[in-house]
């Protein structure tokens, strides 16, 4: 486990469907907006892969000071999207999208 003062590191992996992915981008890159805004957030990357075999075709990796970062950065996107009526589940489910989604830290 990481200690308190160790970057942690939000990666997540989706399928997304070609007829999809252009309202699936838009969406990551305003919860990028929000992300960036959050103290503790060091580095942001929304990424769309452009060669290989993998399935994940596009995949989010936002950098955190801290494990505590994280937690906070979670409360506020969560009552970001209670205001918004935003539902990502719901939302990935109606375009197909598959995730995996983890909090990892330096091997």
């Amino acid at each position: 486990m990481p200690s308190e003062s160790s970057s942690v590191f939000r990666v997540d992996k989706f399928v997304v469907p070609g007829h999809a992915l252009p309202t699936f981008v838009e969406q990551l890159q305003r919860t990028k907006q929000t992300l960036d805004a959050i103290p503790g957030c060091r580095q942001n990357l929304v990424l769309t892969q452009l060669v290989g075999p993998g399935e994940y075709n596009v995949m989010t990796v936002v950098e955190w000071a801290s494990p505590q970062a994280i937690v906070e950065a979670k409360d506020v996107v969560q009552k970001k999207y209670a205001e918004e009526g935003f539902d990502p589940a719901v939302f990935m489910l109606a375009l197909g999208v598959r995730a995996d989604m983890g909090i990892y830290s330096e091997a």
